[in-house]
């Protein structure tokens, strides 16, 4: 029997999960009625990856897919998941395990982004000489990563009529969510949407409602307005079951990490992601880009919501 056992990064705000368990239900609805599907977590909820593969082998599961549900591929997707997925080969020899692309930089990505835009009350189809569009994603230190990221921003750019679309980020790399909205104003918008990079609802979200707030009482003579985050767009689905068949008819690039993450082990040894003490230590690498610190080094909760990209650069 074939399992697809998709795995959500997890957040400290319990809303973000269960929006993530509902996302899987309503996709498990339109999927083959013979797949088992179970949903597992990063972190931060349960269960966790091991009894997520447990869970599927406990329901007859001989062929488990392993899909992350992760925006980009980066420190979780090279590292954390490779090295649940080799315990799992390791503890259930007789289970053959395929393991899926996160959703990278992929077209179906931009029509939800548009969407959203849509929905904020932006007319795609007319031209915008004094708007701006700041992209707002979680930041780490992935450079493939961040650099994926850019290379969203341009593409969005490409396909709108308007004068900018910028790149900033919630935290870890410059340049943070401050210096995007000063950077738009500096090139001349008047209005400006905060366009959210992030699959569901959770800390940085919260947040971000607030900063939205400040930035209306900072610059009061500029109009500044906050887009939804992907949610439960159906293009989400669309994008994921191309992930889930792509493992299952072994022609995904996970296979390709899953050789990389062996060869990391081989030199580095194996990588879990014990998440209570590795978030800080690769903060404060990136400072000298500005010589000032940025406060959010000591906002614990943030960097436990993001995706943090660990050990991947070194």
């Amino acid at each position: 029997m074939k399992a697809v056992l998709f795995i959500g990064h997890g957040s400290r705000l319990e809303a973000g999960n269960e929006e993530v368990r509902i996302f899987i239900d309503k996709m498990a609805e339109t999927m083959d009625a013979n797949l088992i599907v179970e949903t597992c977590f990063l972190e931060f909820a349960a269960p966790n990856i091991a009894q997520g593969i447990d869970n599927c082998v406990k329901r007859g599961a001989t062929e488990v897919s392993v899909i992350p549900i992760i925006l980009l591929h980066a420190g979780h997707s090279k590292l954390h998941i490779p090295a649940e997925i080799e315990d799992g080969i390791a503890k259930y020899p007789d289970v053959k395990f395929a393991y899926g692309e996160t959703i990278g930089v992929h077209h179906g990505v931009l029509d939800i982004l548009i969407d959203r835009l849509e929905e904020a009350g932006f007319d795609t189809s007319a031209e915008h000489n004094d708007t701006a569009v700041l992209l707002i994603g979680r930041g780490g230190s992935d450079a493939d990563a961040n650099s994926d990221f850019y290379k969203i921003t341009r593409l969005l750019w490409e396909k709108l009529n308007v004068k900018w679309v910028e790149s900033a980020f919630m935290g870890v790399t410059a340049p943070l969510v401050d210096e995007g909205i000063e950077r738009c104003l500096k090139l001349g918008a008047k209005k400006i949407i905060m366009l959210p990079y992030f699959l569901f609802t959770g800390i940085l979200m919260e947040r971000m409602a607030k900063m939205l707030a400040d930035y209306q009482e900072q610059y009061s003579e500029h109009e500044f307005v906050l887009a939804d985050y992907f949610g439960y767009h159906s293009e989400l689905q669309t994008i994921l079951k191309e992930r889930v068949q792509e493992a299952i008819n072994g022609k995904s690039n996970g296979a390709a990490t899953l050789e990389n993450y062996r060869l990391y082990v081989e030199e580095h040894g194996h990588a879990h992601h014990h998440h209570h003490h590795d978030h800080d230590h690769d903060h404060g690498h990136h400072h000298h880009h500005h010589g000032h610190h940025h406060d959010h080094d000591h906002d614990h909760d943030h960097h436990h919501d993001h995706d943090h990209e660990l050990e991947t650069s070194k």
